[in-house]
């Protein structure tokens, strides 16, 4: 079932270039470009809209692009679909999961679309189903679900797998699970291509991410190159004692090392600083001479969210 490792310097997974999609005069995807090395997994971020969506059921042969080429696994994925198909493993939404089979017979059936096709028994231990091999699919819990969508995208052994967001909807323990099962397919060797709303996610999980907005990709590295390109530094969140944000943010602008501030949607004051010491110790003396009062004051490192606000202007999740 693993695939090993791919050695430095070999072909990548997947390359895509000049990619264009048009829907009569709006144009979804403009000109993206992209390579995912083998073993890799790979981000694409952006919000409802920007084009994400579009660009991977173009790499997975769902929909016809206007311009542009997709290689996967040095296959022409537009001239050869289906042998580019045979290499992917594609997460199933909800929607394809069908209540009255069990889990055993669930898998069966989905393998029986394949040439290739992984073990059965391999797969439940892999992703913690065992138990429920003979459970029918509707009386999963939503972990569970998803954990039996990936299995599902695994069936026919596949070198690069596509996963669109898998931990959508799932509570803290159960996202945590998933990301030790995802680690996992990687382990294999395997190729990941992963959408998410959550930046905590893409940041644990991802090796590099690719951000796209309104068609276009606006920035691709590792997730600490570009927090440290357009996010360096701190965020420090003050409460203001009488919800008087506004005038608070607008006394905290001035301070040293301060970049930005904004006021989020708990009311609190944001500061985004690019010398944490001098910012606070301006703070501390401020607020010891009662020219700005505050309720509490936290600091935390400044991470994915922050990039992906100041180069879009909003937040993933708006």
């Amino acid at each position: 079932m693993a695939h090993p490792h791919a050695a430095p310097g070999s072909e990548p997974a997947i390359v895509v270039e000049g990619l264009v999609k048009r829907y009569g005069s709006v144009t979804a995807v403009d000109g993206i470009s992209f390579t995912v090395a083998r073993g890799e997994t790979f981000g694409l971020l952006g919000p409802n809209g920007a084009g994400k969506t579009t660009t991977l059921e173009i790499i997975e042969g769902l929909r016809k692009p206007d311009g542009g080429r997709v290689f996967v696994g040095g296959v022409d994925a537009l001239a050869e679909p289906k042998r580019a198909r045979a290499l992917m493993g594609v997460q199933l939404q909800e929607a394809g999961l069908f209540d009255l089979l069990t889990v055993a017979e669930t898998i069966r059936l989905f393998s029986r679309f394949h040439y290739r096709r992984a073990d059965e028994r391999m797969l439940l231990a892999r992703l913690q189903l065992e138990d429920k091999a003979n459970a029918r699919v509707g009386t999963l819990s939503g972990g569970q679900r998803q954990r039996l969508s990936i299995a599902l995208a695994l069936v026919n052994d596949p070198e690069v797998v596509f996963l669109d967001e898998p931990t959508t909807g799932l509570d803290p323990q159960a996202r945590r699970n998933l990301w030790d099962v995802i680690r996992s397919i990687r382990e294999d060797g395997r190729t990941i291509v992963l959408t998410t709303h959550y930046m905590d996610e893409a940041e644990t999980l991802c090796d590099r991410v690719a951000i796209v907005d309104h068609g276009r990709l606006i920035a691709l590295d590792t997730p600490g190159a570009l927090i440290r390109r357009y996010a360096p530094g701190v965020r420090i969140h003050l409460t203001p004692p009488d919800g008087r944000a506004a005038v608070l943010a607008e006394a905290l602008r001035p301070l040293p090392g301060v970049t930005q501030v904004a006021v989020d949607d708990q009311g609190e004051v944001v500061v985004y600083t690019s010398s944490f010491e001098e910012t606070i110790a301006a703070l501390v003396r401020l607020g010891s001479d009662g020219a700005i009062r505050y309720q509490s004051l936290r600091v935390e490192a400044a991470n994915l969210e922050d990039v992906f606000l100041h180069l879009t202007g909003r937040r993933l999740r708006d």
